[in-house]
């Protein structure tokens, strides 16, 4: 039997025909009924009391209501989340779900959602792209650039806001924004400037292109990209690629990779994975058993199985899987894609399994090893920090300090310098 996840919406939940019906025992049914937790579901006799047209979706989140909602804490309204470093089980559950995870209505995948908004870049209130363009023009014009205008002006603008900014100051001026910013500009200042002027698209299609061509290939950051970005936005990926490149991104991924790694890449470039927020446990117990039979209860491995169900099936759904299999064989599945692969395929289903599993604590780790010994690679601090900055850029930042033990925005300011440490701050949002 299939249950229906909450979905997750900024401003609480949309309006359904007929609202949440009532079931004795309150909503949803569970054994023991729904259980109290701090800025959580209170229990209710009788259950949540229907609305005709279902409960309107309101900025906040819902008002108080005699015998309803109190109202709660918690960015985007209700329902306030527990920070995820109160999470269990190391795979996005909270702690109160592992029990009960065939429980009607609960829906692992969407809890970080459900918080609200997650980024660190918020859109400027009356942003206007003529005027931001004429601080720009002003900041590069005559001798010397003022680079900290242009910190202050791009760090406060969200994407939406930004990309505006290249018509406008061709519209102003009859001159292009990146060749003035280029010759202005250098080095990874210059880089962080022009990725933030991109849209995401653009900027992965960008980075996809970017890790394929040359002498060597980038697996980290073809995985990074393919496995963490919805289908709408793999397949927009694979458009802007398409036109930028005369060349489709499966064409440029065949020809640049091989054997298994290949596939498991061409799967996750299709943006063609299950999105149901619904999880089936019965099915995800089948899976669990087949990765275990197609792994460690086998001699060999059989890797298509691995690929058919990662790159498939949905990411709340591969969450339950994960557990499922821990529980079955005691071991996470990472540990046990370990000792049945090698090489880029090894690395790659590690990669994908940690990211559906804590997208924010995956992109932590990217960050950490990004900066940590000698040399920083830049290329991948920059395009996390751009691209997920509108995102969950607030749970990394959380990730990364219970992880590690201090903060983003610290081992940033030791490992970088300049104006570049300092608009790279600004994406950061703040030390934790």
């Amino acid at each position: 039997m299939s249950y229906p996840g909450y979905p997750a919406q900024a401003g609480g939940y949309p309006p359904q025909a007929g609202g949440y019906p009532p079931q004795a025992g309150g909503y949803p049914p569970q054994a023991g009924g729904y259980p109290p937790q701090a800025g959580g579901y209170p229990p209710q006799a009788g259950g949540y009391p229907p609305q005709a047209g279902g409960y309107p979706p309101q900025a906040g989140g819902y008002p108080p209501q005699a015998g309803g909602y109190p109202p709660q804490p918690g960015a985007g309204g209700y329902p306030a989340i527990p920070p995820a470093d109160s999470w269990g089980g190391g795979a996005g559950f909270p702690t109160f779900g592992l029990d009960n995870l065939s429980n009607p209505g609960f829906n692992a995948g969407n809890l970080p959602a459900m918080r609200g908004f997650r980024g660190s870049i918020k859109d400027h209130p009356g942003a206007d792209p003529l005027r931001d363009v004429e601080v720009l023009r002003k900041a590069m014009k005559g001798f010397g650039t003022d680079e900290q205008a242009i910190i202050d002006l791009l760090g406060s603008r969200s994407n939406i806001q930004r990309v505006p900014m290249l018509a406008a100051f061709k519209t102003s001026y009859g001159k292009d924004l990146v060749k003035d910013l280029k010759s202005e500009l250098s080095g990874n200042f210059e880089k962080l400037v022009l990725a933030m002027l991109k849209t995401p698209a653009q900027l992965d299609a960008y980075e996809l292109k970017d890790a394929i061509k040359g002498a060597g290939t980038d697996e980290a950051c073809l995985i990074e990209i393919l496995s963490s970005r919805s289908n709408a936005e793999i397949r927009e990926i694979s458009m802007v690629y398409k036109t930028e490149n005369k060349k489709s991104l499966e064409d440029a991924i065949s020809g640049d990779t091989s054997g298994h790694f290949r596939r498991l890449l061409i799967s996750l470039a299709q943006g063609n994975r299950d999105e149901r927020e619904t999880v089936d446990i019965s099915v995800a117990k089948q899976d669990a058993q087949a990765l275990y039979a197609a792994g460690e209860n086998k001699v060999g491995t059989d890797e298509s199985k691995f690929n058919a169900i990662l790159c498939s099936r949905s990411k709340p759904h591969l969450r339950a899987v994960f557990h499922e299999y821990q529980q079955m064989c005691g071991r996470d599945l990472e540990k046990s894609i370990d000792r049945e692969m090698s090489g880029d395929l090894e690395s790659g289903m590690v990669a994908v399994v940690k990211c559906i599993k804590n997208t924010p604590a995956y992109f932590a780790e990217r960050l950490y090893k990004a900066m940590k010994g000698a040399g920083t690679k830049d290329k991948t601090l920059i395009r996390i920090m751009v691209t997920r900055s509108e995102v969950d850029m607030l749970d990394i930042r959380q990730e990364y300090a219970k992880t590690y033990g201090k903060s983003l925005y610290t081992d940033i300011s030791g490992d970088t310098s300049g104006d570049y440490k300092k608009l790279l701050l600004k994406l950061c949002g703040g030390s934790d």
